[in-house]
């Protein structure tokens, strides 16, 4: 079979629509990429590969929405974003030493975590506290590293808050994409970030860029109720996968 970058033309048409299936999600939730396409990903990749060839597309579909992103996103997410950028090296370092059937099972206390504080009745609009801010940034910035997942602990932070649709859609979006460069630089770093990933990455966002324009299409057509019972549809999803995965 001819092979792209060392890739099989099957095993990129797979990428491809689970690609398309991820950004759909994402522009509809404002997060949900990573957490469709790294175990898909991971099947024929390293888990290391599959988090830094997500980092990859979600870098450059950040970059794409980054002037929108930037004057529609919450002032904390400024703040967060640094934190993942602190924290993602050390995530990817700890992944590559973690024995795999403990880093499933971290990752899957995580994503339940997460479903469940989203369950809670939305609190007020006001900005949580430093404490809270400060342990989403470095949280989310291990995960980004750990498994390419920064969502858990940010979509809780900004969907279980009585914000505006888009300033908490623009927000995750923000500091996601941060998170995406710190993950691709801390590789790079690390010595695991090779040119066939990044040229994998670059096949695979074309479909990034139509799944996620029409997420963001069915996204304005549902109202805020209905929106966030999406999101934590998609945290369900995470938390079940991960389930599985660890059993």
């Amino acid at each position: 079979m001819e092979l792209v970058a060392g890739f099989t033309w099957p095993a990129i048409a797979i990428a491809l629509a689970i690609t398309f299936a991820g950004a759909f999600v994402r522009g509809v939730a404002g997060f949900g990429m990573a957490i469709i396409l790294v175990p898909v990903l991971a099947l024929a990749l390293t888990p290391v590969e599959a988090v830094l060839v997500t980092n990859v597309v979600a870098l450059l579909v950040g970059l794409a929405e980054l002037r929108r992103l930037l004057r529609e996103a919450d002032r904390s997410a400024l703040a967060i974003s640094a934190l993942v950028a602190v924290a993602t090296a050390p995530g990817l370092a700890l992944l590559a030493v973690t024995p795999a059937p403990l880093a499933r099972m971290l990752i899957a206390l995580v994503a339940i975590s997460a479903f469940v504080a989203v369950l809670r009745p939305v609190r007020a609009a006001n900005r949580p506290g430093r404490v809270a801010t400060v342990a989403t940034g470095l949280s989310s910035g291990l995960l980004t590293g750990f498994a390419g997942m920064p969502g858990p602990p940010v979509v809780p932070y900004y969907v279980g808050r009585a914000i505006a649709r888009r300033t908490a859609k623009a927000s995750m979006l923000l500091i996601f994409t941060v998170a995406a460069l710190a993950g691709l630089l801390s590789g790079a770093a690390l010595g695991v970030m090779h040119w066939r990933l990044a040229l994998l990455g670059v096949l695979l966002f074309p479909m990034v860029v139509l799944g996620n324009w029409l997420g963001n299409l069915a996204s304005d057509r549902i109202d805020d109720r209905a929106w966030r019972g999406f999101v934590a549809l998609v945290l369900a999803a995470s938390a079940v996968a991960a389930l599985v995965k660890l059993l």
